[in-house]
């Protein structure tokens, strides 16, 4: 089955310019020409891949981002932006978004199918392995509730095992000591501070030390 793609763009010869390339390539495409209709488009549609312009009417390409990554349902959708802008405010503004990846305007068709088509494969096999997280030499595989550590097995309780999983899906990402207890244990369950000190200790005395950071005053997450 052809990857489907979903370009949004209030600028009639782009939007054509872009479908024409992409067709080419065997992608299925639909278009929109403001971030509301693309909104509508997109549950109707379904894409694998959306290329939104930044800047638009009714429904910007940020907020457009913002509103389709706090659906869960379709988180797996990939997000390109489309920009003439080049400041690196921009590009944070929308990465925190939620987009993965840009496209720079004026387009060049060679870069636009390879970056399309390299997304659409990294997310393939994304999918494929959701189930195994990998991290510097720690690997967690959720299927089997294990862990592994420079390839030998170690046990993991089953919170310990949850604080880990979570840190693994998002490496980059800062926890507070709030958003563990809340997500491992629970809002309506009364834990201390204490305990979350107590796993992180044991987290770190399986996996290394300095593999989880204290960030003082705002929480933890993995070392770099």
């Amino acid at each position: 089955m052809n990857n489907k793609i979903l370009l949004i763009d209030d600028e009639d010869d782009i939007l054509e310019f872009l479908s024409y390339n992409l067709k080419k390539e065997g992608f299925v495409i639909e278009t929109a020409s403001n971030g509301k209709d693309g909104l509508k488009m997109m549950k109707k549609f379904t894409p694998d891949l959306i290329i939104v312009d930044v800047m638009m009417p009714e429904i910007d390409g940020i907020e457009f981002c913002s509103i389709i990554r706090s659906d869960k349902k379709y988180e797996e959708i990939i997000i390109v932006f489309l920009t003439a802008r080049n400041e690196d405010y921009t590009q944070i503004v929308a990465l925190d978004s939620g987009a993965d990846d840009f496209i720079a305007k004026p387009i060049k068709p060679r870069l636009l199918i390879s970056k399309v088509k390299s997304l659409i494969n990294r997310s393939k096999k994304s999918r494929t392995n959701k189930n195994i997280l990998s991290y510097l030499n720690i690997t967690l595989n959720i299927d089997n509730h294990q862990v592994l550590i420079d390839n030998d097995e170690c046990f993991f309780p089953k919170k310990e095992f949850e604080i880990l999983k979570k840190f693994l899906k998002n490496p980059s990402k800062v926890f507070s000591r709030d958003e563990i207890l809340n997500d491992i244990w629970g809002s309506d369950m009364y834990v201390g501070d204490r305990t979350i000190d107590v796993h992180i200790k044991r987290i770190r005395s399986k996996i290394g030390q300095k593999k989880i950071r204290t960030i003082k005053g705002v929480g933890y997450k993995l070392s770099d």
